[in-house]
């Protein structure tokens, strides 16, 4: 009887060829919440200062586009032969429109001043995108 009962415990303990991956699924769910939680801190301000700029000015086969954003969000525009002359945002966008249209590889810059927000430039740089200028530079004053 002895022989029995051994072969009959050892018909229902077979071995698992199953790798349990319970462990690894607390595991994962445990990192999970680490960085859920972990996330949002990784995405605080940083304070920067800003370089000045040693850069040397760009030669121009034109005298080129410039659109001054004073402090006050106002809008200057200063083109070839034109003096410089205070216009609104559809205006800005209607003239730089037609002269781009003429003159498509002419530079546009835009100074904004230091004081201006920077939602304001950025605003500036969207009505010359909108008026079908592709590449828009920025100005800056020399380091010196």
């Amino acid at each position: 009887m002895s022989t029995a009962s051994f072969t009959r415990r050892h018909r229902k303990r077979k071995l698992k060829s199953e790798i349990n991956v319970v462990p690894y699924i607390d595991v994962m769910l445990v990192l999970l919440i680490i960085f859920m939680v972990t996330a949002p801190l990784l995405n605080l301000g940083v304070d920067i200062d800003l370089p000045k700029s040693n850069a040397k000015s760009i030669a121009q086969k034109q005298e080129p586009i410039v659109v001054v954003v004073d402090a006050a969000g106002g809008y200057t525009l200063k083109m070839q032969d034109i003096p410089q002359q205070k216009v609104d945002a559809a205006g800005l966008a209607a003239k730089v429109s037609a002269f781009v249209k003429n003159n498509p590889d002419v530079a546009v810059f835009v100074a904004g001043d230091r004081t201006a927000s920077y939602d304001t430039v950025y605003q500036a740089m969207v009505l010359l995108q909108t008026a079908g200028v592709e590449k828009v530079g920025l100005m800056s004053n020399s380091a010196d």
